[in-house]
C-alpha cells in the first residue's frame, strides 16, 4: 500500500472548516461623503488625553514595551477598584476570548453560545479542536434555561456577551447570576461586557462580583467601543488568580504595544469625555429607537450603542433592500445573515447628523422614495 505524502503543510482537521470574521462593509463606491454605522464606534472618537499620550508615546517606538501591561492594569483597576493582579490585557478582547479557549477548550469539548451571538466564540471555539453549542435565544435575547439545558459532560466554557452584540440585549444581573448557580464549578463562564459601559438600567451589573466569589467566572471590557481606541486594540479581562495565570502563561510576552498602554491609560483617566460619550449614546439612543418605530418597522430595545432594526419581507422591504438604497445615501448599516438574521440590519449610533440622516432615509425607504 502506497501512501500518498501532502505536498505542503495542511492544517490539522477543523481548521478549514471555520468561516473567518467578516467585518461590516466600511465604505460605498461613488459616493462622496459616507457615514459609517456598521462597527459600532463610538461617534465622539478617543478622549483628547489618549490622543495626546499616544502621540507622546511615539518616542519609545523602538523599544519593547512592559511585557505585563502593569501601568495599564493599575489604571484599570484603580478605575474598577479591582485587584491589578487579576486583571489580564490583550489586543482586543478577542485576543482574550482565543486565550480562554486556548487554555480550556480542547478536540472533543463543547463550548456553549447562543444563537445571534458574537461570531468571535464560535471562532475560538473551533480553532481548538472544540464543538460549538448554539443555543436558541428568546426575543433575541439569551435564554438561561436553554442554555443550562444544553449542558453535558463535555460542555467545558459558556460564552455569555451581555449586552450581546449584535442584538443589543441583556440579562439582569440576577439572570446572570442563576446561570452561574447552574453550571458545574469546572465549566467556565465568560461574561462577555465589551458594551457595559454604556448601559444605564438599574438591573445591570457586568459580572465581577461573580468573579469575586468563585473560580469559574471571567469578565472581560474592551477600549475599542465607549473609549474610541479601536485602531490600537486594547482589551482586558478580570478572573481568579487561577485563570490569569493560565492566560499569562500562553498570551505573547508583549501583546499589548507600550502606545497603546499610554492611550489607555488616559483614556481612563478622563471621566468627562467617558460621561459624555454615555449621555450622547442614551439620548440618541432613545430617539432613534423612537422614531424607527413610528416608521412601522420593528426595533429589538438595546442597551448597548447600536440598534437592531428588523424589515418585513411579506411587505416587500428586505433588509437587503434596505441596505442597498441606505448605502447609495453614503449611510453603511450591518448587514446580518452571517449572524441567522437576514432581515435585520444593525445600526450603531452616530453623530447627530448621521442619526437623522437614517431616519430620514428610512422614512424614504419606507415611503418608497427613490
Amino acid at each position: 500500500m502506497t501512501t500518498t505524502l501532502p505536498t505542503r503543510p495542511v492544517p490539522r482537521p477543523g481548521i478549514l472548516e471555520i468561516d473567518p470574521y467578516k467585518p461590516g462593509k466600511a465604505g460605498a463606491p461613488g459616493v462622496n461623503r459616507v457615514f459609517k454605522l456598521s462597527s459600532n464606534e463610538t461617534p465622539l472618537g478617543p478622549s483628547p488625553r489618549a490622543l495626546e499620550a499616544y502621540q507622546k508615546a511615539a518616542d519609545k517606538l523602538h523599544i519593547y514595551p512592559e511585557g505585563t501591561s502593569r501601568i495599564l492594569r493599575e489604571a484599570i483597576g484603580k478605575a474598577n477598584n479591582l485587584d491589578p493582579a487579576r486583571i489580564v490585557c490583550g489586543a482586543g478582547s478577542d485576543e482574550l476570548l482565543n486565550l480562554l479557549s486556548h487554555a480550556f477548550v480542547g478536540p472533543g469539548d463543547e463550548g456553549i453560545i447562543t444563537e445571534h451571538g458574537f461570531l468571535v466564540y464560535k471562532i475560538a471555539i473551533l480553532g481548538r479542536g472544540g464543538t460549538p453549542v448554539v443555543v436558541p435565544e428568546t426575543s433575541f435575547t439569551a435564554d438561561v434555561d436553554a442554555i443550562l439545558a444544553n449542558v453535558t459532560d463535555k460542555t467545558k466554557i459558556v460564552f455569555i456577551a451581555n449586552p450581546n452584540n449584535p442584538t443589543g440585549t441583556y440579562l439582569p444581573a440576577e439572570e446572570i447570576k442563576r446561570l452561574h448557580k447552574g453550571l458545574r464549578p469546572d465549566i467556565l463562564l465568560v461574561i462577555d461586557a465589551a458594551y457595559g459601559e454604556y448601559v444605564t438600567k438599574n438591573d445591570y451589573a457586568d459580572g465581577r462580583e461573580l468573579v469575586d466569589g468563585a473560580e469559574n467566572v471571567v469578565v472581560t471590557h474592551t477600549f475599542s467601543k465607549i473609549f474610541g481606541l479601536a485602531n490600537i486594540r486594547i482589551g482586558w479581562m478580570y478572573g481568579p488568580a487561577a485563570i490569569v495565570d493560565a492566560l499569562n502563561r500562553i498570551r505573547g510576552p508583549f501583546n499589548v504595544s507600550g502606545s497603546a498602554v499610554a492611550a489607555g491609560t488616559a483614556a481612563l483617566e478622563d471621566r468627562a469625555h467617558l460621561e459624555a460619550s454615555v449621555a450622547h449614546n442614551t439620548k440618541w439612543l432613545d430617539w432613534l429607537d423612537l422614531q424607527i418605530s413610528e416608521l412601522g418597522l420593528h426595533v429589538t430595545p438595546s442597551a448597548a450603542n447600536f440598534l437592531l432594526i428588523h424589515f418585513p419581507a411579506d411587505k416587500g422591504k428586505t433588509a437587503a433592500d434596505a441596505d442597498e438604497f441606505l448605502t447609495k445615501r453614503g449611510l453603511i448599516l450591518r448587514r446580518l445573515e452571517n449572524y441567522g438574521l437576514p432581515g435585520a440590519l444593525r445600526l450603531t449610533v452616530g453623530s447627530a447628523e448621521a442619526n437623522k440622516l437614517v431616519v430620514e432615509a428610512l422614512r424614504d425607504f419606507v415611503g418608497g422614495a427613490k
